[in-house]
């Protein structure tokens, strides 16, 4: 989540301009979110047209600016959307005001919340902001006698640092590898969950190789891409082939994968798993859950009332939360995903054995 701006306004509320960058922040938002609380954002609507001026138009859409008064907030049921229903208070055309008006959210959407944020509220966002902040893929680009380090955001690259050194190899080979240890040691302070090592030649392959040799971790998370250049045009030919994109799924699958294989370890142990809703929502009452893994689709389908669980999920969710447990959605895109939907789209990590 990104917070742009925050200011204390009447009645001891406060305005801020939110931008959310993920599914999650879609999530955080529907606890933040309440009625009463007022929400402004770009959107459309669709406007008759029936007077001298102009003939019907059976109603076309016309883009606009309103502030609407919160009344409900759901997810849609077949997107990962937010929708805000509520009067709208005001709007940048005044024909407008007092009808009732949806906001589909989505991720990297501007809104405005102007609310009195509750702790646990204030908590959650400044988590969501947090978390944001750590880099999820990191790009290197070298070449001899020079690097530089993007991070990558939902919203665009940043540069965060620039490296120069002696070039060629033979006599300048020590001066040549503490470039390579300032990579390493950059790249050791950040938390990115994917590195991205591109380049032309083989400057690029010395460096992984030396990081290789010498901090195994960091090497660990390195995909080596070729370009033509360093720095922002080395960046832009990474993002032009969608390789960031590719290891983002990757890094995700890879996480996802992980749980199910642990889950289905634990299975066959029996030993501190749940799975299934009856058994996952007894874990959650007695605070049991480590980890609470559910699909998005599953999440959706209950969200939406689709579902056939008799408790609500978000209560399930809020539950595992509060007692201290993690919650991962799983993209049905993936097959962790498939599995997962096998044992009723939801399952659990235990701190204990229940039975």
């Amino acid at each position: 989540m990104r917070i742009t701006s925050q200011q204390h306004v009447e009645g001891g509320k406060e305005r801020l301009t939110l931008v959310p960058e993920h599914l999650d922040d879609l999530w955080h938002l529907t606890y933040v979110l309440e009625p009463g609380d007022l929400v402004s954002a770009d959107t459309t609507r669709r406007i008759q047209r029936n007077d001298d001026q102009m003939r019907d138009t059976g109603g076309e859409r016309e883009p606009m600016r309103v502030t609407i008064a919160v009344e409900d907030v759901e997810f849609h049921k077949f997107a990962n959307r937010l929708r805000v229903g509520g009067e709208i208070t005001w709007a940048s055309r005044e024909d407008q005001l007092g009808h009732h008006h949806t906001l589909n959210v989505e991720e990297h959407d501007e809104i405005e919340v102007e609310k009195v944020l509750k702790a646990d509220q204030r908590e959650r966002l400044e988590e969501a902001e947090e978390s944001s902040e750590n880099p999820d893929v990191a790009i290197v680009t070298v070449e001899e006698g020079e690097a530089h380090i993007h991070t990558v955001a939902q919203y665009g690259t940043e540069e965060r640092a620039t490296f120069t050194g002696p070039t060629g190899k033979g006599e300048f080979a020590r001066a040549r590898s503490e470039l390579f240890s300032q990579i390493a040691d950059a790249l050791s302070r950040m938390d990115a969950d994917a590195i991205i090592l591109a380049g032309p030649g083989f400057t690029k392959q010395d460096a992984y190789e030396y990081i290789e040799e010498n901090t195994q971790d960091i090497a660990e998370l390195i995909t080596v891409v070729d370009t033509s250049g360093v720095g922002d045009r080395g960046v832009h030919e990474v993002l032009k082939r969608g390789a960031v994109e590719d290891v983002q799924a990757e890094t995700r699958i890879a996480r996802e994968a992980e749980l199910i294989d642990e889950l289905t370890r634990r299975m066959a142990e029996g030993t501190k798993a749940a799975y299934g809703i009856e058994a996952v929502e007894e874990a959650a009452e007695f605070g049991a859950i480590e980890t609470l893994l559910i699909t998005d689709e599953r999440l959706r389908e209950e969200r939406a009332g689709s579902g056939d669980w008799d408790m609500d999920v978000n209560d399930l969710i809020t539950t595992a939360e509060q007692k201290g447990g993690d919650v991962v959605v799983f993209s049905s895109e993936f097959d962790p995903a498939r599995q997962l939907k096998n044992l009723g789209g939801v399952a659990a990590l235990l701190r204990y054995r229940l039975q």
